[in-house]
Order: C-alpha cells, then structure tokens, then sequence
C-alpha cells in the first residue's frame, strides 16, 4: 500500500509558482532555506529564486515545484481544485496574485495560474 508523498509540478519558474499556491492555499508555506540550503544552492551559482526544486509544506501533500526541462504543449490530466465560502472574493484575490479566469461555471470557477495550469474555485 502507498501513501501520497507530495504533488509535483513541472514549471519554468519554481520560486514563483510556489509562493503563488502557497498563497493560495491555507496553512502552507514555502519551505524555508536555512544557511547551509543557501550554501549548497550558493556552491551551483544558484540562490533561492533560482532554485530549480522549490517545497510548500502545509497541512495536506508537500507540494513540489521542479524546473521542466522544456515546455510541455500538452495539457495536464491533473489539476487542483480549492474551496471558499466567498467564490468572488476569493478569485479577485487570486487574480491580484497573478491567476488569470478562463471561464466561470455554476458553482465554480475555471483559473490559470501564472505558468497556466489550469485549477478550479468552487463554492464551498
């Protein structure tokens, strides 16, 4: 039997991405760097921006965000969905975020976030 570990998504930019659904969703976090993360990121020319694998912790799955190799032109067979009780509030609070509405539906609303992958806001 397995257990979930953590979701992954493959993007351009992990440091971004990941502080933008760490905002989105309640009670996670992009994992902090402690010195010696910053060193080791330091030794390969890198910093915490420009870190190819950023981690959100939360309450639920760590959530991954790795560096793709290259684009992928398809679309992903996976998408998150969130709950609110104020489905208005909730998507202009995400737009400002930098998500974008690629419809509205009754009870829920189809977004993209700022790489384009698609999630959903529903009606709690």
């Amino acid at each position: 039997m397995a257990g979930l570990r953590e979701i992954v998504f493959d993007c351009a930019q992990p440091a971004r991405l990941a502080r933008f659904w760490a905002a989105v969703l309640d009670g996670y976090a992009v994992r902090p760097y402690d010195s010696a993360e910053i060193a080791r990121l330091a030794a390969r020319g890198l910093t915490p921006e420009t870190d190819p694998s950023v981690l959100v912790d939360g309450p639920g799955p760590i959530l991954c965000f790795q560096l793709a190799a290259r684009p992928n032109p398809v679309k992903g067979r996976l998408h998150l969905d969130v709950n609110t009780r104020d489905r208005r509030a909730e998507v202009a609070r995400l737009i400002a975020l930098g998500a974008s509405i690629a419809r509205e539906a009754e009870g829920y609303t189809v977004m993209h976030d700022p790489e384009g992958n698609a999630f959903c806001v529903a009606e709690r």
